[in-house]
């Protein structure tokens, strides 16, 4: 009778995971048993003390480079970056969800007050302090995400794919002010996501199928062994190529990159600010880690095939997202294309097939995380008596009315313009560079002419706050609480110092940029 082997199991490597899935659980527990009075201070401080140790242990495992849990997990440079990125940009905009939780009124909703019948009901409903639920579907999808940039094998990538996913798709309908917008936008997202989903797992079932039909080798869909029959394979691999082209489809939809971008403007603008940025920093971050271990490990063997595909994904999706955002009137939608135009950007650096390339792509995700976030703290603070002023005609005037905060603004619309000694600038430098050395020069052409025209509608926006007569409907600037100022200094002094001294960082994802195998 043949023994059964079980996998060998680090549990030091995996422990930033453990703990974000346990606080998640947890906060589940606290849902359940904790009077609702202290709920919201519970739920914040286990969430936020789950995020500090998780980075802690980012940090202990720093020199970790291994392949465990049967080959389903790998801990490298690339890995141990991009889970530590997630989770520094994950404590950012759970301060941002701790002070909208906080206020009365503030961004999202609890469940009583969605189903109290009277108009009293809901407003003692709707005094409770918000929604405490999100903080275990944040450290959800948290733990989805870090599980999705350690993946070693596609079914691995698509049970973090769902696990990081559903979480979002609830959060993305929790707004309070613009319930039933909140509400079509997670049910548009969720539709879309699971037609996406099912192109990746789809995409995962051939390349099953291509890599067992390599002479002498086991099927599988771990890394190693598609690799390996890539290397191998005959010429035109029809499932191959079908398999990479679904696949790319689940990963591209996560990343908001054209012709997959759709539910990107909407889902922005309905779901809950906090929320929005989250999935603006976060996400992307866990969707072009995948992107980079997908294309770099498992299908590198064919890149001289997928190179001119994806390079026109990055080109088309730099043109509509710089285009269409010269058109937006809501600012959050402004913003969302103007992340679908940097989605195009980052491809960029992942079809550069060095480790420049590499370690240019994990900059971007970092430096932007951090600008965004701050982009949309401000955002945040925008507001009248009706919430969150989001029109951009209501902005007009801003910069006489709260000249600090719309100079914050402006600084953060600059450096996404890429403007010098911000980290907008060194970061498309830092991927540019690369793609210029891998004979991609189109690429950068198409780059740096987009740029220029998305630089239009961020400058539409400075002018208006700056050279505009603040109106009636000028709304104010409310002062933020303590967590949101923590938010917005993080993210504004990052911007400011990785335009400025990027040296360290890029000294560390340099080093970083090396995957297991």
């Amino acid at each position: 009778m043949t023994e059964l082997k079980l996998p060998s199991i680090d549990y030091a490597a995996l422990a930033p995971i453990l703990i974000m899935l346990g606080a998640a659980l947890l906060g589940v527990l606290v849902e359940a048993f904790v009077p609702r009075r202290l709920r919201n201070v519970v739920q914040l401080g286990l969430a936020l003390v789950a995020m500090l140790a998780a980075i802690v242990m980012v940090i202990l495992n720093a020199d970790d480079r291994l392949i465990t849990v049967g080959g389903a997990i790998a801990i490298d440079g690339p890995t141990l970056f991009l889970q530590g990125a997630i989770l520094v940009l994950a404590v950012m905009a759970l301060l941002l969800v701790g002070e909208r939780t906080v206020e009365r009124g503030g961004a999202f909703v609890a469940h009583a007050a969605v189903t109290a019948e009277s108009a009293e009901d809901r407003r003692q409903a709707e005094g409770v302090g918000g929604a405490t639920e999100v903080y275990p579907l944040m450290s959800f999808a948290i733990g989805g995400m870090l599980i999705f940039v350690a993946a070693n094998d596609l079914l691995t990538m698509f049970i973090a794919l769902e696990v990081f996913s559903l979480p979002l798709y609830l959060l993305c309908a929790l707004a309070r002010r613009r319930r039933l917008l909140s509400q079509e936008a997670a049910l548009k997202y969720f539709m879309l996501g699971a037609y996406a989903s099912a192109f990746f797992l789809f995409g995962v079932a051939l390349i099953y199928g291509f890599t067992s039909g390599i002479p002498g080798r086991g099927a599988g869909v771990d890394f190693a062994t598609v690799h390996a029959a890539v290397t191998e394979s005959p010429s035109s691999p029809v499932l191959l190529f079908a398999g990479m082209a679904l696949l790319a489809i689940g990963l591209l939809f996560k990343a908001a990159a054209a012709p997959f971008h759709v539910w990107t403007p909407d889902v922005y603008q309905g779901a809950p600010t906090p929320i929005t940025g989250f999935m603006a920093a976060c996400t992307k971050v866990a969707a072009f880690g995948a992107l980079l271990r997908v294309f770099h490990v498992a299908f590198a063997g064919a890149s001289w095939d997928f190179t001119p595909v994806l390079g026109a994904i990055a080109v088309l999706t730099m043109l509509v997202g710089a285009v269409l955002a010269v058109t937006q009137t809501d600012i959050k939608r402004l913003l969302a294309y103007s992340s679908i135009a940097n989605a195009g950007y980052l491809l960029v650096g992942v079809l550069a097939p060095s480790r420049e390339g590499l370690s240019g792509t994990m900059f971007y995700l970092a430096a932007y995380g951090f600008s965004v976030l701050a982009a949309f703290a401000v955002v945040t603070l925008v507001r009248d008596a009706d919430g969150e002023a989001t029109h951009l005609s209501r902005w007009a005037g801003l910069g006489r009315r709260s000249p600090f905060f719309a100079a914050i603004f402006t600084f953060i619309l600059l450096a996404f313009a890429g403007i010098p000694l911000t980290s907008g600038f060194t970061s498309k430098f830092a991927v540019f560079g690369p793609a210029l050395e891998a004979n991609q020069a189109w690429l950068v052409i198409a780059g740096v002419l987009t740029s220029m025209v998305l630089a239009f509608p961020y400058l539409r926006v400075v002018v208006m706050m700056w050279l505009s007569e603040p109106g009636e409907s000028t709304p104010t600037v409310t002062v933020p609480g303590a967590l949101t100022s923590a938010a917005l200094v993080i993210g504004v002094l990052a911007t400011l110092v990785l335009g400025v001294v990027p040296g360290p960082l890029l000294d560390l994802t340099t080093g970083a940029a090396e995957f297991v195998r």
